[in-house]
């Protein structure tokens, strides 16, 4: 009786062995290196003047220079104003920026789309020009205005 009971685990223990781990299994997929980016805003912004926004992408902690696009988009919180997408001026050292200038005070986001080597980051920050108006305040009242990064695809 011992004997049947050792020789019914022996195919078990058969198949749970040819089941272990390869210890190189994770070489065998897609090595992605995630991208990162930093939005930098100026502290303030007067309606009316040219202002700089600057973008820091990095990969692998060192800057990302050549991505293969970096786009800026600036829209007004109310809807009454955008810059659809632009491609950013590439710097060097992993530094991209846009100028632009805001005629209308508020509540503004932009998001910067950027990929480099299949990897894509689209984060999003808010600003404000001037003064803000109530539906602006109610707007950030409401927990909508938080800055969030976002891995969709790119438009």
């Amino acid at each position: 009786m011992k004997k049947y009971i050792v020789l019914s685990f022996l195919p078990v223990l058969l198949l749970l062995s040819a089941c272990s781990l390869d210890e190189n299994a994770a070489e065998l997929y897609k090595q992605e290196t995630p991208l990162e980016l930093e939005i930098h805003t100026p502290d303030t912004y007067t309606a009316g003047e040219q202002e700089t926004i600057k973008a820091t992408l990095t990969q692998n902690g060192k800057p990302a220079d050549h991505a293969d696009f970096v786009h800026f988009e600036i829209w007004k919180q109310d809807g009454s104003f955008q810059y659809g997408m632009e491609e950013a001026i590439s710097e060097g050292s992993g530094i991209y920026s846009i100028s632009k200038s805001f005629d209308q005070e508020g509540l503004y986001f932009i998001k910067v789309h950027a990929q480099k080597g299949g990897s894509l980051i689209m984060p999003q920050k808010q600003f404000i020009v001037g003064e803000l108006s109530e539906n602006d305040k109610d707007f950030l009242k409401k927990g909508e205005g938080k800055q969030e990064n976002s891995q969709e695809h790119h438009h």
